[in-house]
């Protein structure tokens, strides 16, 4: 069977039990600050575990994208070191709200397995939680009589807390689960070894397969459990190791899930995948599951960048690049002609790569492209480190940099390291590590308490896109600190607050308490909870609440939010087809709004696009605001963006049929003439094939044009009202130039003069001619051209240091002989003896170097700290 045939006979088999088989959630997770990536198949069924949304269907089953490269579930340093551990995969699911439990779950688990697929039930394994004391928590009795049902007793085993107690997080539901595991080893090897003594033993070939979870209570801040009013269950079964078991494969790689990305990686490198450990093979497996990670996390929306998901990202794609860089001897972009082999072959299950796949192509291969000059840059500076080291290690701070600046992981340190020679110091790279790491926790850890729950309805109902003023009740409220800070935040029964949302900011106002007043900072969404922030707790929280939104704030936000739907038609009609929204931010004061492109927009394309959307304005265009099913909105030709999640009914906003039809929960104008006017502020690129334009609206577009025309009355005012304003201005600057370059003539005349007299100052000091000055020169430049025109001195050290700006300056220039022969070096004198005594720094080559401070009354100091260096 192919890996397409077993994934559909996993949701058939669902559908004939009642559940209903669901799309993939975006690999990206929005909306929920305890995740960045959807690592489980739960994730996005979380609200209904937590109980903040009623399910519309009892049963569900799924294949869902996952990722796990960061937190708890972090297994990037083990994929492509053994052959079942990935950073993304695919996480087949059956889930049960509230509806059959544990008798069902187990009976169809091994159902299917047995029956449907035909595993060997000798093969099989199954392990239930045995209790734990510390806890108060009873062995899984119920579970174990079900597995007795099917399966031997001998091969139902006990599992600790560790292997068979799940759990969301720190808090949240919970519970007891039940693992199948799959003994793939060759007879000879299963009569020799009992496979019981194997499973959860990191054996890489009797592996877990699939895990019914069996969520029953839920974990308080305390660390108390309380058991849940409903029962659910959520599995999960790993497709790649699945495969591999149904295709008789040893490794996951064998299969055709990453054999046809190999076979390519192998055509394209010239070498061959033999599917041993070496890290020839290591890295065709890195690469086969690191583009497909990269892959499907851009065209979910997430661009690589320097923080948060996007590092990561970043951090993936930049493994994968070190080994063919390494072990490939590969030294030009490669995975970007992978993407297109990869949006083929998911094209029936996730067909979003498919539909983006050049702007994907694009992104990756700019990414390998610069860090493939950053590898470059990184093994100068090991080369350079090595020629100036007096020791044989590369000391554990330099390895951290190499790590940290240039991408270089300590193991590709370690091999240029060992190439010349030298070694590194690992237990001073993992403090550096270490330290990092504790920065980075401290920066970003969140304690957050156990909900005070007020009332048990289920969650606020928004009711902010009819009114913005709601006489409700405070439902529940809890305390987070961060970075020291105490916040609270609460939620309502209803609420007019909008939650951040869609790239539109969360809503600010009041909430009044009887006489007091409580002021909301913030709105925002954790998974479906609207929650409002606030510095501080009602007196009386079962008092009636006045939810008030701050009025013109909103009113402005709508303005610039219908603007990005204006905006975005416009920018498809001139441009072309292929522009799709990559990310906006809408606030009250202006419009930021991304999307693909791969030119630089031009300023008459701009003045096209600006004049469409002012057209659009004074028509005032109805903004008609629709909820449909989903696949009648698609019909109506609504743009959905890639990334969102979408529900079964939709809200779509039409501005006249014709020009735009989106998809959008945010809020809007009722009329396109609201909006005024809309200008642009800037256009400039994001990253590798997308830009970024900004642009303002309403009262924010009048007095960004009353800015610019004031500024332009001033300059016409400062050239004193010419009747050719541009014509005055180039002549302008024309002059400037020639008297830059006459001025430049008189420096280098007063340099010529200077170092002429400075002639005759040469000493010889132990064999050198040494000619030490501080001297008087306009700028940094005046220095290097003085070293210049002396630098005919037989075997000199010049050096030269002037106060230029009330910063200290200086040039060292060394003969290439007294390099040679007495081992000087420019940079390295700077460094040791110069920096030190004006508080700054330099470089340079190793016969000549630079340096600049901030003490400018030491500089005679400077002149008798190198000559006593000649002097020896």
């Amino acid at each position: 069977m192919t890996a397409s045939e077993i994934r559909q006979q996993f949701l058939d088999f669902f559908a004939s039990k009642g559940h209903q088989i669901v799309p993939s959630a975006p690999i990206v997770i929005k909306n929920d600050p305890t995740l960045m990536f959807t690592n489980a198949g739960m994730n996005q069924f979380k609200d209904y575990f937590l109980g903040n949304r009623v399910p519309p269907y009892k049963r569900a089953a799924d294949t869902q994208k996952c990722l796990r490269v960061s937190g708890k579930h972090n297994d990037l340093e083990e994929v492509g070191i053994d052959t079942y551990h990935h950073t993304m995969f695919e996480m087949l699911g059956n889930w049960s709200f509230g509806d059959y439990f544990k008798k069902e779950a187990i009976a169809w688990s091994w159902e299917l397995l047995t029956e449907v697929y035909k595993l060997p039930k000798d093969k099989l394994y199954v392990t239930v939680f045995q209790g734990d004391t510390k806890e108060n928590l009873p062995k899984d009795e119920e579970a174990y009589n079900f597995w007795k049902e099917h399966i031997a007793e001998d091969r139902i085993l006990l599992g600790n807390k560790k292997d068979n107690f799940w759990e969301m997080g720190d808090t949240g539901p919970c519970g007891p689960c039940s693992e199948i595991h799959v003994d793939c080893r060759p007879e000879e090897e299963r009569k020799l070894v009992d496979g019981k003594t194997l499973v959860n033993a990191d054996h890489p070939q009797v592996i877990e397969i699939w895990n019914n979870v069996f969520m029953q209570f839920n974990r308080m801040k305390d660390k108390s459990l309380e058991p849940l009013p409903a029962q659910h269950v959520d599995t999960g079964m790993g497709l790649e190791r699945l495969v591999r078991v149904l295709q008789n494969k040893t490794s996951n790689y064998d299969t055709d899930l990453f054999m046809g990305t190999i076979h390519v990686t192998e055509e394209l490198s010239g070498k061959k995948y033999t599917g041993t450990d070496d890290k020839k093979d290591v890295s065709f497996r890195v690469i086969a599951d690191h583009i497909r990670a990269i892959s499907f996390t851009i065209a979910d929306g997430q661009l690589p960048s320097n923080t948060g998901a996007g590092y990561v990202i970043r951090r993936i794609l930049r493994r994968a690049v070190r080994y063919y860089f390494s072990f490939l001897d590969i030294k030009k972009p490669l995975l970007h002609d992978l993407v297109p082999v990869l949006a083929a072959q998911f094209s029936h299950v996730f067909p979003e790569l498919q539909q983006q796949v050049d702007f994907v192509k694009k992104v990756v291969f700019e990414e390998e492209n610069n860090f493939l000059r950053t590898l470059e840059s990184g093994i100068r500076r090991i080369e350079d480190f090595i020629q100036q080291a007096t020791a044989k290690t590369i000391d554990g701070r330099t390895a951290f940099e190499l790590y940290d600046t240039y991408g270089f992981p300590y193991d590709l340190t370690s091999l240029i390291a060992a190439e010349n020679n030298f070694t590194v110091d690992e237990p001073g790279f993992k403090t550096a590590m270490q330290e990092q790491k504790d920065r980075s926790r401290a920066a970003t850890e969140l304690d957050t308490g156990d909900w005070i729950i007020l009332d048990e309805t289920p969650n606020s109902v928004f009711v902010g896109y009819e009114q913005l003023e709601s006489t409700t009740k405070l439902l529940k409220y809890r305390t987070v600190k961060a970075k020291g800070k105490e916040q609270f935040q609460l939620v309502l029964g209803q609420t007019p607050f909008y939650a951040e949302s869609g790239g539109q900011v969360g809503d600010t106002g009041t909430l009044h308490f009887g006489e007091e007043v409580i002021h909301v900072t913030d709105t925002k969404k954790e998974n479906n909870l609207t929650i409002h922030f606030a510095d501080k707790l009602p007196a009386v929280p079962t008092t009636v609440v006045k939810a008030a939104v701050a009025k013109d704030k909103r009113h402005n936000t709508a303005r610039h939010h219908s603007a990005t739907h204006l905006l975005h038609a416009a920018l498809r009609q001139v441009l072309g087809t292929h522009v799709a929204q990559k990310g906006s931010l809408v606030n009250a004061d202006a419009l930021r709004f991304d999307f693909s492109h791969f030119a630089k927009v031009t300023d008459e394309e701009l003045a096209q696009i600006e004049a469409i959307v002012n057209d659009k304005i004074r028509e005032n265009t109805p903004v008609v605001i629709r909820e449909l099913p989903k696949e009648e909105a698609l019909k109506l030709g609504a743009m959905a963006l890639f990334g969102e999640k979408y529900g079964d009914v939709v809200r779509v906003v039409i501005i006249d049929p014709t020009y735009s039809v989106e998809l959008c929960g945010g809020t809007h104008v009722g009329a396109t003439g609201e909006l005024g006017q809309f200008k642009f502020v800037s256009e400039g690129a994001v990253a590798a094939g997308v830009r970024r334009v900004e642009a303002v609206t309403g009262t924010k577009a009048e007095a960004f044009v009353n800015e610019q025309l004031q500024q332009l009355k001033e300059i016409k005012i400062a050239l004193k009202n010419p009747k050719e304003l541009v014509k005055s201005i180039e002549t302008l600057l024309q002059d400037k130039t020639t008297l830059e370059k006459q001025l430049e003539a008189l420096e280098l005349e007063k340099v010529r003069a200077l170092a002429a007299s400075l002639r005759n100052q040469v000493e010889n000091v132990n064999g050198v001619q040494f000619l030490g000055q501080v001297v008087s020169v306009s700028n940094a430049e005046g220095l290097k051209q003085l070293a210049f025109q002396l630098k005919d001195i037989p075997e000199h050290v010049l050096l030269f240091v002037a106060n230029i700006g009330g910063k200290a300056s200086v040039a060292l220039s060394i003969d290439e002989k007294l390099v040679t022969a007495q081992g000087w070096e420019a940079p390295k004198i700077i460094k040791e003896h110069v920096a030190p005594l004006i508080k700054g720094g330099g470089g340079g080559q190793k016969n000549f170097a630079t340096a600049g401070g901030q003490e400018t009354d030491k500089l005679d100091q400077v002149v008798t700290a190198v000559r006593k260096l000649i002097a020896g």
